[in-house]
């Protein structure tokens, strides 16, 4: 345990993030709270911190508010899908790699967004690990401290 600056404990669990080098951190989305759940406890236990999101509206908005080092979500949700999710997150931050899991069938002939389509129920869990491993590592662009929206740039014209 430890005590902030204002007197409350707090566990070691969240204490790593400014004292050691931070976990790495997968935004997982799926509208099935027990999947959810299961995908949750996976990664944990294998050394990831995880921040859940049921769906789509929820994942923007913690995306916009967290760094996020990998997205993984399922394909089929009501309101906004997987695909559709990507799409908007790549309009934030274009360098985190996003995993879509899913349907092959239902995907197939799609375009995607995602950095790479996973098949949601024959897909082992040491098999996912491995691909989330390997995506997170790579080096995709801003870190830390910079801003991941670019705004406009007004060029002056020489006249």
């Amino acid at each position: 345990m430890c005590v902030c600056a204002t007197g409350q404990q707090k566990s070691d669990e969240g204490a790593d993030s400014h004292t050691m080098r931070p976990k790495k951190v997968i935004l997982c989305v799926d509208d099935n709270e027990q999947d959810l759940s299961v995908l949750k406890f996976m990664l944990e236990t294998n050394g990831y911190r995880v921040l859940p999101a049921l769906n789509g509206q929820e994942a923007v908005g913690i995306f916009a508010e967290n760094l996020v080092d990998l997205v993984l979500t399922d394909f089929a949700m009501p309101q906004m899908n997987g695909d559709q999710l990507v799409s908007r997150l790549k309009q934030i931050g274009t360098h985190v790699p996003m995993i879509l899991m899913g349907d092959p069938q239902k995907m197939a002939g799609l375009m995607h967004g995602a950095d790479a389509l996973l098949a949601k129920k024959t897909c082992s869990p040491q098999e996912l690990l491995e691909r989330i491993k390997v995506m997170s590592a790579r080096k995709r662009g801003p870190r830390k401290g910079v801003q991941r929206v670019a705004p406009p740039v007004e060029l002056a014209v020489a006249s």
